[in-house]
């Protein structure tokens, strides 16, 4: 009940989190750094993570991106 809401309105941080967990610590154990790095890829899950709850779309626009670059280099002009 509570933890289903709590998993329906913040799936995307929840999910984030856990995989900048587990990817930091795998960074960690392999070893050559310390928690900075960590500490990055934990804040790097939790915003992707909030963008996809909040519906943002993609970080970075693709798809504008693409018309220009097919309105830069068409071959045919």
């Amino acid at each position: 009940m509570l933890w289903r809401e709590i998993w329906d309105s913040h799936r995307g941080r929840i999910t984030g989190i856990v995989g900048g967990i587990f990817f930091g610590f795998l960074y960690v154990w392999i070893g050559f750094w310390d928690m900075l790095f960590f500490a990055l890829l934990v804040f790097i899950g939790y915003t992707l993570g909030r963008r996809s709850d909040s519906k943002l779309g993609s970080f970075i626009p693709w798809r504008e991106w693409g018309q220009w670059l097919g309105d830069r280099w068409r071959p045919f002009k």
